[in-house]
């Protein structure tokens, strides 16, 4: 399968672009998940022409419209920052990004939580980096992360869902969707939908039922405008329980009832955080191997994302 395109803050890849000349290089990133993305790295600071090393920039003045200066001169790059940015992010619009990883803590491309200096030289953490703020108005509808927050599982098994169903929406979108398709791609994500959100999972449903009804492109923003709404929420042991009961209901003919009292207390051992969540999962998939039910089959939930990455295993 053709690797997911995703933008990077280049520091975390290693480069020396950070203001002291060093890098925040993330092994993870570039070692692991890495083999399975292409990254297209940027450094905002540098490409806008600030040389290595250089003196700290900082967020100053009003949250909803900050001011990106140099922390001792004082110096206001905004405009410079700005100009450039719009230009850039004319050409990331042509790499077909499925996401971004940004710097966090940086004032140009931390996500959120960015020190904000008042008028007084007061700190807060209500800034987000000019130019992630820029890239996220552009692109609203990719899946975006930080480097600190990707130490969690469960945000890191959450947001390579979303770039992977926002890659797999990109290719159904290249293909013309015309309307069986959509409705062949909402059955393939239908779990992996619930996990995330049932009522919205519900609400596409329906929104799919009703593709003869509405003009291609009025569904296809609203349906898309729902999905990634729903892939940005966090799946829960709860919501995951729940879609696995769902599962197992497709083996009521097949499955003698110890077989599934066995997954049912599997279940329960997961909800109560003694057992991670691939352990169910993996008996799920040998009963899906094995009596082969078609809707199962195809369910985007079971293998959401390449096993070398290690997910799903957390408590």
């Amino acid at each position: 399968m053709e690797k997911i395109r995703l933008g990077i803050s280049a520091c975390l890849l290693g480069q020396n672009v950070r203001y002291d000349g060093g890098h925040q290089l993330n092994r993870y990133l570039r070692d692991t998940l890495g083999h399975f993305v292409d990254y297209v790295p940027v450094c905002p600071e540098v490409e806008m022409g600030l040389s290595i090393p250089r003196e700290t920039l900082r967020l100053v003045g009003d949250p909803g419209a900050p001011r990106l200066v140099f922390s001792k001169s004082g110096e206001d790059v905004t405009e410079q920052m700005t100009s450039w940015a719009q230009k850039r992010l004319d050409k990331l619009e042509a790499e077909g990004l499925c996401g971004f990883i940004f710097k966090s803590r940086s004032p140009s491309s931390g996500m959120a939580r960015v020190k904000l200096y008042d008028r007084n030289g007061v700190p807060s953490k209500n800034g987000v980096g000019l130019f992630a703020r820029l890239f996220m108005d552009r692109f609203p509808m990719l899946p975006v992360e930080e480097d600190g927050r990707l130490n969690d599982p469960r945000l890191r098994e959450n947001f390579l869902e979303a770039i992977s169903t926002f890659r797999s929406w990109r290719e159904l979108l290249a293909e013309g969707c015309m309307p069986a398709a959509l409705v062949e791609f909402h059955a393939r994500h239908k779990l992996l939908l619930m996990s995330h959100s049932v009522e919205l999972a519900r609400q596409m449903g329906k929104l799919v039922a009703k593709a003869g009804l509405l003009t291609a492109g009025e569904l296809l923003t609203q349906y898309q405008a729902l999905l990634m709404k729903a892939v940005r929420l966090a799946a829960t042991p709860a919501k995951h329980v729940n879609v696995l009961q769902h599962a197992l209901g497709y083996f009521k003919q097949q499955l003698s009832a110890d077989e599934k009292q066995e997954m049912l207390e599997l279940f329960d051992q997961y909800r109560r955080g003694v057992m991670p969540l691939n352990v169910p999962i993996a008996l799920l998939n040998h009963y899906v191997r094995k009596y082969q039910p078609a809707y199962l089959d195809q369910q985007v939930y079971l293998h959401p994302h390449p096993v070398e990455l290690h997910l799903r295993i957390g408590i």
